[in-house]
């Protein structure tokens, strides 16, 4: 299926009104997906993207070096969709400041939670940076009355293993933007958090 076209048909019968969203534009196999990264936002210019075609998109390029880190060698979103890891964002459409509208979380909140519903098999969620944190808890409280994750920073609570139903959860930092060249340290977190998803997905 083409996610592109299915999260479209999602924001329209949703009357989401956006400014040139941004959609992950793959084709894949809904059941062969085992994780997903949930970034914040996407790039201003749609050619930086994860998906972009654009050659060595800056969202991609950064994901390649974590990937690599972590020792798992890939050097297209392909490969990264190849090994059942899909990414997306929490918000579809990029921030117009430093920080994220807290509306646009919520307006856009029924694409992610339909991204979300689409993969039956499964196993991680990571929530790459705070927007992805509380867009997920949005979700889960309305279900359950209980957020997935305590409301903490995310360097007090990446130790504790967290559990959404049968799916572990790993906060962790964002995995874009220049955050990850002025605080290196949160670099090596995310590598640290992608080697051990590895671990988790594979047994």
């Amino acid at each position: 299926m083409n996610v592109h076209t299915y999260l479209a048909d999602v924001s329209r019968q949703n009357h989401i009104l956006m400014d040139s969203p941004q959609f992950p534009d793959c084709d894949l196999n809904p059941e062969d997906i085992r994780v997903i990264m949930i970034s914040e936002v996407p790039p201003p210019d749609p050619a930086n993207g994860f998906y972009s075609a654009a050659p060595d998109p800056e969202y991609m390029k950064t994901a390649r070096g974590l990937f690599e880190n972590a020792g798992v060698p890939v050097h297209s979103m392909q490969d990264i969709l190849n090994l059942g890891i899909y990414v997306t964002t929490a918000v579809k459409t990029p921030k117009s400041g430093y920080t994220v509208d807290p509306e646009a979380i919520k307006t856009q909140l029924p694409i992610l939670e339909a991204e979300m519903a689409l993969f039956s098999n499964l196993k991680v969620i990571m929530l790459m940076g705070d927007v992805a944190k509380k867009a997920v808890n949005m979700i889960a409280k309305a279900r359950t009355k209980k957020n997935v994750i305590p409301s903490k920073p995310t360097g007090a609570i990446r130790g504790n293993e967290y559990f959404w139903g049968d799916i572990r959860v790993f906060p962790s930092y964002i995995m874009t933007g220049k955050n990850l060249l002025i605080e290196p340290f949160k670099r090596d977190v995310v590598t640290d958090d992608i080697r051990r998803m590895m671990e988790y997905v594979k047994g």
